[in-house]
């Protein structure tokens, strides 16, 4: 199993303006003069973590992380106004123009894979390679297994806990039944909702329950963009023109060397979304981790992402650096 790579700071933050009313977070770290990688963080909602840069060899890599629209320190915080999927992959691209890169590997996991496969589809020419974990491509059937049935008969005590905030004749749509309370007018109730949601996620994101996780998707700031941003997605579909569109365009990305992880035991983003990739991406490495569930700190994830990476760096020179 691969160790993560030394701890390291970045060499340069920055807020970037992308509207009149949204500004993003970013930062770069490793070697300025190295193979550029952007690394997607989850949610929508979630914020991009120091140990992210821990999973690329920060002598050969440019690391890019930045804070989506809304959350992190990215500025208005939980705000919904101007926040789509198609808002967001135009953000990636002001960055790149931005940071002066011509092309980069994206990397994501969770929706940061729903985001890195909305991008890439976009702006195929402009991606070097892919790597996704924990696919999630944000179909009812997906959203249906984690937030209305099924990831509750493997997890009922915390099941148990989500479904209670919300009384019997609404649990029917509990997705619509939190943004209600997420949208509310009072803050304690907003803030109530926003932890209850939270905090099931967290429950549930690792084979083993982590509980400095579920403190950190517990608190206060955190919760409320996390649970805001993730139900203003899941009631709008994604934003997505059909429920298949990711899946219809892949042939604007077949070209790109792509890695797929996947946890078998992944309850947030399971294994048959990530089946379907496969099988309509056969062109894409596919690595099933046996002994995992969705975080990408776990020991078989995080060693398959790692070493991803790696591959991507021994076999750099086939890489054009210009589209």
């Amino acid at each position: 199993m691969r160790e993560l790579y030394p701890a390291i700071e970045p060499y340069r933050q920055g807020l970037l303006p992308v509207s009149d009313l949204h500004t993003i977070y970013f930062e770069e770290s490793g070697n300025p003069h190295g193979k550029p990688v952007i690394i997607l963080h989850g949610g929508p909602g979630g914020e991009s973590q120091p140990i992210y840069r821990q999973y690329f060899d920060p002598h050969l890599w440019r690391i890019v992380q930045f804070d989506q629209r809304g959350c992190g320190k990215s500025t208005p915080h939980a705000e919904l106004a101007e926040n789509t999927t198609w808002h967001l992959v135009e953000d990636i691209e002001t960055l790149r123009k931005h940071l002066n890169i011509d092309r980069w590997v994206i990397s994501g996991g969770s929706w940061g894979s729903t985001l890195t496969l909305a991008y890439s589809q976009t702006y195929p020419d402009r991606c070097l390679a892919l790597i996704l974990r924990g696919i999630f491509m944000l179909r009812p059937k997906e959203l249906a297994w984690f937030y209305q049935e099924g990831a509750g008969y493997i997890f009922p005590e915390a099941w148990e806990q989500y479904v209670d905030l919300i009384p019997i004749e609404e649990r029917h749509d509990m997705i619509a039944a939190y943004y209600r309370r997420l949208l509310s007018d009072d803050p304690q109730e907003r803030s109530l909702a926003a932890q209850t949601w939270s905090i099931w996620e967290a429950s549930t994101s690792t084979l083993i329950a982590d509980l400095q996780l579920i403190q950190r998707f517990g608190s206060d700031k955190f919760a409320e963009a996390f649970a805001r941003l993730e139900c203003h997605y899941f009631v709008n579909k994604g934003f997505f023109h059909s429920e298949n569109q990711l899946l219809d365009n892949l042939d604007r990305i077949r070209h790109i060397p792509t890695t797929i992880v996947q946890g078998r035991y992944d309850m947030v983003c399971p294994m048959f979304t990530a089946w379907e990739l496969h099988q309509a991406f056969p062109e894409a490495d596919f690595i099933i981790v046996p002994d995992a569930g969705h975080s990408m700190t776990e020991v078989g994830i995080r060693s398959a992402l790692i070493e991803a990476g790696d591959r991507l760096m021994q076999s750099v020179a086939t890489f054009q650096t210009s589209p």
